[in-house]
């Protein structure tokens, strides 16, 4: 699948892993802090614009709202920078570019997508090939429309079955970190089997989201009715859908290496400091006090998201002596939530609402940990330092096990507190 989008980028038939290729990019995107403030002195002195203003995506979530006057100039920056020099889609302040642009339709199937972010290959959901850039890579992006790449080979992860109640596709992916290890350079991981076939577009964009975190080039699912249904829901319907299915990979395809899991016996994942690979099952970790639950980022703060941590919370209080930080990724994620009840649950447990953004994540504005102070988050990442003291500690999981540690003052199975609702 991902031959076919490069050799299509690249005006080739079919291209073979390891060959290097220069490809024309469909969508170039970049937030407040890898964007404009670093283009700008390049593009200037160069002294050329942008190759198609209306395939440059901008999106202000890093440092909104600004904190303090550095911060505020870093916006002022990408706001100049927008209107100077014709960008017409910019989102500013309405939440994380990841679930930003697939929100408004932006992600078609086939794309190639360069993105100034290591989390790119969340679009990889929607069957592009999406990959991360740094600023003078994206530079260059941005100026000339095209970029040269190695193309990857790909690695096939089969998830049969189905994912449990209380299991997600955030505990698929810190098994898969585990199991796989975090170097997978040069290579594409692509997403297939029944369990992801089940799954939603949210889920399935974890599933691309965190391919980066397994240290590969992109992630990848083929394009199927339930990708069709959510462009059309957003007034952006995929105009062959034919085409679009024939992405998938062909039944005679080489795949690098090929890893089958059963959905349905995987327990909750808990990634413990300082690597999403320093996985264990739930119970294994059980009774780990922490101080701060964190719901947010890019994987861990979808309406989705939202939705399973209410389904643990409803009815019950946040322990005392623990802060439960609720970042949705985006307004009309909020909007979302307070329209359906699910904010309500939220903010009756005791959760504290943040403004929509990469926030304590990233390590910016609110939320971040102090020396010594232990925190449970539905990010993507737990490296030392990264929200924070670097004498912090963070554990990752699903937004189930998020919410329930935050109940229980420690690290606990989500799946015995869904258990005593049903009962």
């Amino acid at each position: 699948m991902v031959e076919k989008i490069i050799a299509r980028a690249a005006g080739l038939n079919s291209v073979k892993p390891g060959q290097m290729v220069t490809a024309k990019v469909d969508l170039a995107f970049a937030h407040d802090s890898s964007g404009p403030r670093r283009w700008r002195p390049m593009l200037e002195e160069l002294g050329i614009g942008l190759w198609d203003p209306d395939k440059v995506v901008i999106v202000s979530d890093h440092y909104v709202p600004a904190v303090d006057a550095e911060t505020a100039e870093i916006l002022r920056v990408t706001r100049e920078f927008v209107r100077d020099y014709g960008v017409r889609n910019f989102f500013d302040m309405v939440g994380i570019s990841h679930l930003v642009l697939p929100d408004h339709g932006l992600i078609r199937p086939g794309a190639f997508i360069a993105g100034g972010d290591s989390h790119t290959p969340t679009a990889g959901a929607f069957g592009t090939y999406a990959a991360g850039y740094g600023a003078t890579d994206m530079a260059g992006i941005v100026a000339t429309g095209e970029t040269w790449l190695q193309c990857p080979e790909t690695v096939r992860v089969i998830l049969n079955g189905r994912l449990r109640r209380g299991i997600s596709a955030k505990d698929v992916m810190l098994r898969l970190c585990k199991t796989l290890g975090l170097d997978n350079a040069f290579r594409a991981i692509e997403y297939a089997g029944t369990a992801v076939e089940a799954m939603g577009m949210p889920e399935r964009m974890v599933l691309a989201n965190m391919a980066a975190e397994l240290g590969a080039e992109t992630g990848v699912v083929a394009p199927d009715d339930v990708t069709f249904a959510y462009l059309r829901e957003r007034g952006r319907p995929v105009e062959d859908e034919v085409a679009a299915l024939a992405l998938a990979s062909d039944p005679d395809a080489v795949f690098a290496a090929t890893h089958v899991f059963d959905a349905s016996e995987l327990a909750p994942q808990i990634a413990a400091p300082h690597s999403p690979a320093n996985t264990f099952d739930v119970g294994e970790l059980a009774g780990q006090k922490i101080d701060q639950a964190y719901i947010g980022a890019c994987v861990g703060a979808k309406i989705e998201d939202l939705r399973m941590a209410a389904t643990v919370l409803k009815g019950r209080r946040v322990a005392p002596g623990v802060r439960l930080l609720v970042a949705p990724a985006s307004s009309k994620t909020t909007a979302l939530a307070a329209a359906d009840g699910t904010l309500s649950v939220l903010m009756e447990a005791g959760a504290t609402l943040m403004p929509s953004g990469c926030g304590a994540c990233a390590g910016y504005g609110a939320g971040v940990l102090a020396q010594g102070e232990v925190c449970i988050s539905s990010t993507n990442r737990n490296f030392q330092g990264r929200m924070g003291s670097s004498g912090a500690k963070v554990f990752l999981g699903s937004p189930y096990s998020v919410a329930a540690a935050a109940v229980v003052g420690a690290i606990s199975d989500p799946r015995e507190l869904l258990e005593q609702e049903a009962a």
